[in-house]
Formats: structure tokens, sequence, C-alpha cells
């Protein structure tokens, strides 16, 4: 049986499937990142995992992948296939394409940013299929954002468009890594509602998700955090439904696990900013941890069959 193998690659885990053309995993599994041994082993356990996957399609669906995709974090270069650098894995300039090309006997191989490659997958076949334009939003430790447009997600012109987590929402705010301060991310990302809620409750272990709870419970300091980082997050997605004007707005990530918790403030919020620019649908995303897989594995089918719908490149 003809298919694919995809790869998401997260700070602490590792997603894998084998993936049919007509995009079922026929196969899935996982095993843990392992950064704590540094970068180089990550990239070998990376190759080592591919290896065994090529293996494994060989032995039960009768011949070995025909392509394969691969997302991961950090800032990757689609057009040249390395993925350039990353803090949480530690690496800089790994040529991952062609080591993989390389390991896996020479097959195609795609390699794609987390997010956007999971946006592709939303996109397609999750939450905005049928939108012609969407915007994918991440809400998990940092913010970051997928821009679509028929069928495919805009990586821009350097490798760096959706990053939404960093425009600036509260000037001269809390500082942020990125060198900026007032990132969107640093007031409505998961962490940092994880971070005012277990400062406000007393309880260092508690999270975007207790704070939740709280919420529904009617605590006043909870609902306080939440509508906070729900006006920051509406300011955020105001100023890039201005300049994309998606058809859907696609959120996921920790923070929409909160469900109506979330999206009834949030859709109330933006609506209460527009004043020209045409609402779009905000929905949940539909494809939960799956989404990376499920996108690398579409990132490796669109080689095959030489689509250009692939992230676009400058």
């Amino acid at each position: 049986m003809r298919h694919v193998i995809a790869l998401d690659v997260g700070g602490t885990g590792m997603k894998a499937a084998l993936v049919g053309a007509d995009g079922a995993l026929l196969h899935r599994t996982r095993r843990a990142t392992g950064r704590e041994r540094g970068p180089g082993a990550v990239v070998a356990d990376i190759l080592d995992f591919a290896a065994e996957l090529r293996e494994h399609g060989a032995e039960h669906l009768g011949e070995p992948a025909s392509a394969a995709g691969v997302a991961v974090p950090g800032i990757v270069d689609e057009n040249h296939g390395t993925a350039v650098y990353s803090a949480n894995l530690g690496w800089r300039d790994v040529p991952l394409r062609d080591l993989l090309s390389e390991r896996l006997g020479g097959i195609p191989v795609a390699l794609g940013h987390d997010v956007r490659t999971g946006g592709l997958a939303e996109g397609r076949i999750g939450a905005g299929r049928g939108a012609d334009r969407f915007l994918f939003v991440a809400l998990g430790t940092g913010i970051a954002g997928a821009i679509g447009v028929g069928g495919r997600v805009e990586a821009g012109a350097h490798g760096f468009a959706g990053e939404i987590g960093h425009i600036v929402v509260r000037p001269g705010g809390t500082p942020c890594p990125c060198g900026q301060h007032g990132c969107l991310e640093r007031f409505a990302s998961a962490a940092a509602v994880s971070e005012a809620w277990a400062q406000a409750c007393g309880d260092p272990e508690a999270d975007a998700a207790d704070c939740a709870k709280a919420v529904a419970s009617g605590d006043p300091n909870a609902v306080r955090i939440w509508q906070q980082a729900v006006d920051a997050l509406a300011d955020g997605l105001v100023t890039a439904l201005t300049l994309l004007d998606p058809r859907t707005l696609v959120i996921g990530g920790g923070l929409a696990e909160a469900g109506e918790t979330l999206f009834t403030p949030l859709r109330d919020a933006v609506r209460r900013r527009l004043t020209f620019q045409k609402l779009p649908e905000i929905v949940p995303a539909g494809l939960g941890d799956t989404a990376g897989c499920l996108g690398a594995g579409l990132l490796a089918w669109d080689l095959l069959d030489n689509t250009d719908r692939t992230e676009v490149t400058a």
C-alpha cells in the first residue's frame, strides 16, 4: 500500500504516523524527544525513528514509504530544508531534509514549521476545511499562527509569517524574550494565564485549565484574569483580521480546550472591536494533537502529487 512517513517533533515528544493516500493513519506511534541529551542526540533519534517507520511500512504495508514530511518547532527554512534554530531543542542550522532523505534511501522529504504544518491540516481537513482563506492560531506555551490561502499555508519571505504572538498589544508592558515589551503571548497564551492564576490563587501548580474551571464557578479573581487574557487576545486578533481578512478563524492549543469558557467571551470581544472589518467565523480547532502529524503527511503527499500546494516561500 502506497504511503508516506509523517513526523511531528515537539519539545518533549515526537508523534509519527504512516499515512495513506486518502489521509488514513495506517500506523501511529510516539516517543520522547529526549532533548536533555542535547541537540545532536535529538537529530539522531529523529533519523532513527524515521528509519524504523520505513522498515515498518516495508514489512507491514508491502513497500517502504514513498516520501516523508516532518514538522519541527522554531525557525524553519522550508525552501532549503533547514531547521534553523530552536530554543527548546538547542539546534542551529540542521540540514534535516537532506539528512532524512539520505537515511530513508533518497525519497523526497518536506520540512515544515510545526504550527504552520498543523494549520495546514486544520485548513484542509480540519475546522477550516472549505474556507478559501483562514487564520489558525495556537494558544499554547506561546502563541503562533498559520495564514491559509487556497489550500496552502504562507511561510513568508523569511519563514516568519504568522508570528501573531509577537504583535505588541500592550506597549511598554511585560518584557518578552523576543526583545519587545507587551507582546500578545505574554498576556493571552496558556502559559501566561497559568502564571497569572498561580500567583493569584497562591498555588504554584495551578494552570490555565484550573483558571478556566474557576471562571466557570464564578471566582472573581479568575474572571478578572481570564477577561484580561481575552481582551488582549481580541486586540491581537483584530489586528490580524484587519490585515488578512480571513473567512474562518481557527483557534487551537491548550487554552482552546476551555471550550465556550473561551469562545463565548472571545467572539463578543472581537465583535465589539470591529468597525468596517467583516467578522470571520471563529471556531475551535478540530484535529487536536494529531494536527501536526496529519499536516506533515499532507506535506509529503504534496511532494508526490507535485501540486505546489505546500508552504509558500519567496
